[in-house]
């Protein structure tokens, strides 16, 4: 997928509305719309960041659809990703997920 398919399924997964992130990137809802057209252009590279900023997501991301692996030292933890790798799995590895989480808090406490 590219940058409009990413874009798009970014959108859909946040709940977010085209008019919603132009008032947030300061990018006019027109500019956005044809970004998502079927034969639309990619964005410049700053309209890019400044659209990935807005969603909390990596310009990486809206463009392969892959976060960027970190090398040696873990990325900050976004509930973002978390909750996008989730959905890719099963009810059954969903609720393994929740009971190692609840076994890490417990283990805290």
């Amino acid at each position: 997928m590219g940058f409009k398919e990413n874009l798009k399924a970014e959108l859909n997964f946040q709940n977010v509305l085209v008019k919603e992130l132009a008032a947030k990137t300061k990018i006019s809802k027109r500019t956005l719309d044809n970004y998502l057209r079927t034969n639309a252009n990619d964005p410049p590279a700053t309209t890019a960041v400044r659209i990935a900023k807005a969603l909390g997501v990596s310009v990486e991301y809206l463009v392969t659809g892959k976060e960027r692996k970190p090398k040696k030292s873990f990325e900050k933890c976004n509930t973002d990703i978390i909750a996008r790798e989730l959905k890719k799995l099963s009810k059954q590895e969903c609720c393994v997920v929740l009971d190692l989480i609840n076994s890490i808090c417990t283990n805290l406490h």
